[in-house]
């Protein structure tokens, strides 16, 4: 019995040090965001789709820097027009340390972040409808539950917006993403990169 609770205890501590040793410089994150989806059910219903790649690098302990692409598509109806949502520019990630003062580390296999995004982005509607290009902005607070030392699920909230040029001048909505990101050591992406040549 004894061995079977200091096994667990140093599997937690194990974890623990893993997951910390997953967000430090010199480490890459890969991942996706599924911004929104929604599908009607009514015969003629519309749908709602949105995924948002992302990858960064860890320039310093806790903080990554990097690039995100914005895909989106939409239909509210049969036979209402389609939305195209695009972007493209650079993401950043500051990870809280569990030893920050006044942070809780939920559950204590995951980290809260705060992400910021800043590019180029717009929406286009079919059949003649509102578009706009410009500055595509975003920023929210976020958490990522570690299932395994390399594999985490992710949950943001987010403000996003879009100013520039078209028929509005500025759109931006609340958003919850939901997705999960891959976190690799320096040597395992250089390892993958081989495997792939």
């Amino acid at each position: 019995m004894k061995k079977l609770i200091l096994g667990g205890i140093l599997a937690v501590a194990g974890l623990a040090t893993t997951m910390n040793a997953q967000i430090q410089k010199g480490n890459w994150m890969v991942g996706s965001s599924l911004a929104t989806s929604n599908f009607g059910l009514n015969t003629g219903g519309g749908y709602q789709i949105g995924i948002q790649p992302k990858g960064a690098y860890f320039i310093k302990d806790n903080i990554a820097v990097g690039g995100y692409v914005n895909l989106g598509i939409s239909k509210s109806a049969k036979t209402s027009p389609t939305r195209f949502d695009y972007g493209v520019g650079a993401l950043g990630r500051y990870y809280v340390s569990p030893g920050e003062k006044g942070v809780d580390n939920l559950l204590k296999h995951g980290r809260w972040f705060l992400e910021g995004n800043l590019g180029v982005g717009g929406y286009s509607i079919s059949d003649g409808g509102n578009s706009t290009t410009g500055l595509d902005f975003g920023v929210g607070p976020g958490y990522s539950y570690f299932i395994t030392p390399n594999i985490g699920l992710e949950g943001l909230v987010k403000y996003a917006g879009v100013t520039g040029f078209g028929n509005q001048g500025l759109t931006s909505n609340i958003t919850f993403n939901l997705g999960f990101t891959i976190y690799l050591p320096t040597s395992k992406g250089q390892q993958i990169i081989k495997d792939v040549k």
